[in-house]
């Protein structure tokens, strides 16, 4: 997998991801929402859905705003943590979980996906919903989320994608190359953030060559769900 970085930078990649999502924090959402056209509440709430072993504890990956782990809250009983590396992108979280009254079941904290700072055998299942192709180094975040799960945990993730069919294929392909990074340029005020969006989804392996990766570093049962015509792909693992 070729390394797409934000910015023309000699920073290494994951400083990049942080400084991009530190300046479109506060668009974020709107953004997000948008852009999906709303759908984004549909993709988290079918991956939550898969967590079938009514998991105690989750930790949401690259948490972002916290919409992932908020979704999982509404649908299971369990004690959520979210980690991202992007302090704007956490404080923006915290205000709408304390909004929400959500602090006593969702607490958020600034950590690197690839050296998460928990013990083996820490969560029951771990949620990551586009943040995945922003690691630095793909295998090792997600040996540290296989190092994290207990034994029959689960893991989803939720990456965008390239949809394959006629028309779709053409008509996404020129609204996700086209016309979101002018929208996302205009609204968050970030000249890359919305290039590098594109351009890391086809950098990114999906379909088979992902579930390769999962089962490299010890995930079993892995699936592949194409979900809305294949725009976004659940990957669903299991920690035997």
């Amino acid at each position: 997998m070729s390394k797409i970085t934000p910015y023309n930078s000699t920073d290494s990649k994951k400083k990049q991801i942080g400084k991009m999502f530190d300046n479109i924090a506060d668009n974020y959402d709107f953004l997000n929402h948008s852009l999906s056209f709303g759908m984004d509440y549909y993709w988290r709430r079918k991956a939550v859905k898969q967590l079938t072993n009514n998991p105690k504890t989750i930790l949401d990956v690259a948490t972002g705003t916290a919409d992932f782990a908020i979704s999982a809250c509404r649908i299971k009983k369990s004690k959520i943590i979210g980690i991202d590396i992007s302090e704007g992108m956490i404080n923006v979280g915290k205000k709408k979980i304390k909004k929400r009254g959500l602090e006593d079941k969702i607490e958020l904290q600034i950590a690197d996906s690839e050296k998460l700072p928990f013990s083996e055998n820490s969560f029951d299942a771990i949620t990551a919903g586009f943040g995945v192709r922003n690691y630095e180094n793909l295998e090792k975040g997600l040996s540290e989320m296989f190092r994290v799960l207990n034994k029959s945990g689960i893991v989803t993730i939720l990456e965008p994608s390239k949809p394959k069919t006629f028309p779709l294929k053409q008509i996404y392909n020129t609204y996700f190359h086209k016309i979101l990074p002018i929208i996302g340029k205009l609204i968050s005020k970030d000249n890359s953030a919305y290039t590098y969006l594109p351009n890391s989804v086809e950098a990114f392996p999906n379909g088979r060559d992902f579930i390769q990766h999962l089962e490299n570093v010890g995930f079993k049962n892995c699936k592949h769900i194409p979900l809305s015509f294949g725009i976004v792909d659940l990957y669903v693992a299991i920690k035997e």
